[in-house]
């Protein structure tokens, strides 16, 4: 990431003084960008078309916008197309909802497989570019970009934008902060949230990172974009994209 970089603009302290004069890394991930079932595994989800087109199977939009986002920060980026039916890597090992109702039931070699062949290959490599630039003396700034579907058991979710951090960590806190403030100075004032429609502490790959490093290390930020955007309104999410990066 070179010195004249959006987000190391942003990141000047100009907007709040906690994240002045240091030089970030950034990284830019996208854990639900596809729905894709892998051939050794399509017989669980034989008959399940509807399902694997749903947000239930992907977050529709998230891999657009990481892309963007991507090539417009020049940074690094990593994404998986895998469907999260098969295994969510935004969760921990430990989770309940690791697994989904079509692979929860399967036997321990078939479990074992699968992290074998999709958890563990995309969180190792990612944490390991986490760890490599914090030893070499830089900080990182993650953004995991996802969506959100907008109606949840019946609720109705009020936002447009969702920038999640945990509350304890002061300069993802001043970094979304931030963010906010950008978003809102645009000609299209989208509905910005923080720590919506979920709470940025609960168990994610942020959160599980934000164990491992010091918050002037690593700061993780998840984008949660309301998918009603991306469906239903186009014209709206093509502005919607170039207003985030």
């Amino acid at each position: 990431m070179g010195p004249d970089s959006p987000v190391c603009n942003l990141c000047t302290g100009e907007s709040d003084p906690l994240l002045m004069r240091r030089q970030y890394q950034i990284i830019i991930s996208c854990e639900h960008g596809g729905n894709r079932v892998p051939p050794e595994f399509r017989d669980l989800f034989r008959g399940r078309t509807a399902v694997l087109k749903s947000h239930r199977a992907y977050d529709p939009g998230a891999l657009e916008l990481a892309r963007l986002l991507a090539a417009r920060l020049k940074a690094d980026f990593y994404y998986s197309l895998t469907t999260r039916l098969l295994v969510d890597l935004n969760r921990s090992l430990h989770h309940r909802q690791l697994f989904s109702d079509f692979t929860r039931g399967c036997d321990r070699k078939v479990k074992d497989a699968i992290l074998a062949g999709y958890y563990h290959p995309y969180r190792n490599k990612l944490e390991q570019l986490i760890d490599n630039y914090i030893q070499m003396g830089n900080s990182v700034i993650h953004f995991s970009i996802h969506s959100f579907t907008p109606r949840l058991q019946g609720e109705i979710r009020r936002a447009d934008v969702g920038l999640l951090y945990h509350p304890q960590r002061q300069r993802e806190r001043a970094l979304c902060q931030a963010l906010q403030a950008a978003l809102r100075t645009r000609e299209h004032k989208l509905v910005t949230r923080m720590n919506y429609p979920y709470r940025g502490s609960a168990d994610g790959l942020t959160t599980y990172l934000r164990k491992k490093h010091h918050g002037d290390a690593y700061l993780g930020v998840e984008i949660e974009i309301n998918q009603k955007i991306v469906m239903h309104e186009r014209k709206l999410w093509r502005r919607t994209q170039q207003q985030v990066a």
